[in-house]
């Protein structure tokens, strides 16, 4: 009770709690004012209270988000235009003339320029000799291409001029030139056949030419045999493909002559033909005996070359490599 009441000099009481708001702790009526704030209020809505944010923190969240920008920007670039864009700035601020940075001599080349320049339809051993870094990348880019069949333009076919190509990476996933016709503005995918080409063409102001496969449908076809039938090319048959493997020439020329001796033989028999009939019983009956003789030991030579099969181990067979197994396989994608 010491605490709560105080005795002043005039005798009374009196109370730390007050029902004026300016003093001590807030009435209910105060509270109760509070509170209805507290309800109104929206929820995007700052309080009373609440300081706004200094100019310079401003200032320096600009600056961040414009740096942001320009970073963004100049990697969008590539060197050359990033370097415009350097010197057009040192001129904007700085001022001067843009031909003073010009370059004298020779004039700016991109990669795809320098592509165009030393590029080649074949490479060859001879083309390898002098390489300078424009030759390697264009070598790089042609070790890249797909040489089995070519893209053709057979826009100019009246005229007899054709435009061949190597396949892209792109092109051969997407099936272009060998599920897809070939021309390059054609996207049949039936009745295509497949045309060997001799290619002349002039290269660097050198005449060359290289046979080529291109596959085409069959109006493209007509496009390209307007002046002079090609050669199809054709699959061969699985008949003539084990055939030519199995059997060499050496042999057939073996088989011949084995032929051609035993129907020399045969002749010479008819000859004497009569001279047989002639005979006296006693050599018929040697003959019959040694006819017997001869069926005998050959039922034996089966009887031994059954027991020979038994005897000894299995025969290896040779099993086919990965690779050939898949020289297989593709053997009849490639025409």
């Amino acid at each position: 009770m010491d605490n709560l009441v105080k005795v002043h000099g005039g005798g009374g009481y009196d109370s730390d709690f007050s029902d004026d708001e300016g003093q001590g702790e807030p009435s209910e009526r105060g509270l109760k004012r509070k509170r209805e704030e507290e309800i109104l209020q929206k929820p995007f809505q700052k309080g009373r209270h609440s300081q706004a944010a200094h100019r310079s923190f401003h200032s320096n969240e600009l600056d961040r988000e414009e740096a942001r920008n320009r970073r963004a920007h100049l990697i969008s670039m590539n060197a050359f235009e990033r370097h415009k864009k350097f010197v057009a700035d040192y001129i904007l601020y700085y001022g001067g003339q843009m031909a003073d940075f010009r370059r004298s001599g020779a004039s700016d080349k991109t990669d795809m320029d320098v592509l165009r320049e030393n590029h080649r339809f074949l490479w060859r051993d001879e083309d390898e000799d002098d390489m300078t870094w424009e030759k390697e990348l264009a070598k790089k880019y042609y070790d890249k291409l797909f040489k089995e069949y070519c893209i053709a333009d057979l826009s100019r076919y009246k005229e007899n001029k054709f435009g061949f190509r190597w396949r892209t990476e792109n092109e051969v996933i997407n099936g272009k030139g060998q599920f897809q016709c070939g021309n390059k503005r054609c996207e049949q995918q039936e009745g295509l056949k497949s045309w060997e080409v001799n290619f002349a063409y002039v290269e660097h102001g050198e005449k060359r030419n290289a046979l080529v496969k291109l596959r085409v449908c069959p109006e493209c076809s007509l496009k390209l045999n307007y002046h002079h039938k090609r050669k199809e090319v054709k699959a061969k048959t699985k008949t003539k493909r084990l055939s030519e493997n199995t059997e060499p020439p050496k042999k057939k020329k073996k088989k011949r002559k084995r032929a051609s001796s035993h129907s020399k033989k045969h002749k010479h028999k008819d000859k004497h033909k009569r001279h047989r009939d002639r005979s006296s019983s006693s050599s018929s009956s040697e003959k019959s005996q040694n006819s017997d003789k001869d069926s005998e030991a050959g039922d034996e030579r089966g009887d031994q070359s059954g027991a020979d099969h038994w005897r000894g181990p299995a025969p290896a067979v040779e099993e086919k490599s990965r690779e050939e197994e898949f020289d297989d396989y593709f053997e009849d994608m490639f025409l």
